[in-house]
């Protein structure tokens, strides 16, 4: 579903989040669900069957059923389970379906999103349904992420995963600065070994690869929107030496600053 437009989603009339009743259960019916089923567990305990297969649920369980899929739910009446599920189609071919189920560690956005959806519907909110369609894409696009993150990212904790993102992104806003890996280790408050192999697992390379490669993309943008030339540029960014960067310039993008400028 990453490339289906939100055009194509198709909101069907149900939608809410509820506490569930002490003898509720959800019933599995005698012919497969037509469409799909955005089904998420804020609190209590239960069980979700999909097609044979038994899920102990709890806060933070996320199923997406397919069209096709045998279903059913119970709960534990002492501690009713409240859900907020969404049905749509969609009318155009889907590719990169998420998993049909896994369990949320980090909920806070995708709840923001869930409840945005729904108070949308609460209240006749100019132009609710236009709005609702890009919230189910958000809210599928955030579970395809959780499916295609890397596996040391997904252990990696909120923490350490935000630490490292920081750095990145303040090297990224100062490419003039000469960082040092102690330094930066320090800002994560990480030591220089540890944070130098956590920045190449989770940004893919390494600090100094990454430092040098932000470098050179900020010289590209001078070079041909800020009217600098190569020497300019080469001193904005911190190179003493012009032919080093040039040389360098070159090694990235495989031309010459002149041939950019």
């Amino acid at each position: 579903m990453l490339h289906v437009s939100p055009d194509s989603l198709v909101l069907q009339p149900a939608f809410a989040k509820i506490v569930c009743e002490p003898g509720w259960r959800w019933a599995r019916r005698e012919k497969p669900i037509p469409n799909y089923d955005l089904f998420y567990v804020w609190s209590g305990e239960g069980e979700v069957e999909i097609n044979g297969s038994i899920y102990e649920v709890s806060k933070g369980s996320c199923f997406l059923f397919r069209p096709g899929d045998y279903t059913s739910a119970t709960h534990n009446p002492q501690k009713p389970l409240v859900l907020t599920y969404i049905h749509f189609k969609v009318d155009e071919v889907v590719d990169h379906v998420p998993e049909r189920h896994r369990v949320l560690t980090d909920t806070v956005d995708f709840e923001y999103m869930l409840s945005r959806y729904v108070r949308l519907f609460l209240v006749q909110t100019y132009a609710a349904e236009e709005e609702a369609k890009l919230v189910l894409k958000q809210l599928i696009i955030h579970l395809l992420r959780e499916d295609n993150e890397a596996p040391v990212e997904k252990k990696a904790s909120n923490q350490l995963t935000e630490a490292i993102h920081e750095i990145a992104n303040y090297v990224r806003q100062n490419p003039s600065i000469a960082h040092r890996v102690e330094d930066l280790a320090m800002r994560a408050q990480l030591s220089p070994r540890y944070f130098s192999m956590k920045f190449k697992e989770m940004i893919g390379m390494s600090v100094q690869t990454y430092m040098i490669r932000t470098r050179i993309e900020r010289a590209q943008h001078l070079l041909m929107h800020a009217g600098m030339n190569v020497t300019e540029v080469a001193d904005a960014l911190g190179y003493r030496d012009i032919f080093f960067f040039s040389r360098q310039f070159k090694q990235y993008t495989g031309r010459s600053p002149s041939e950019i400028r």
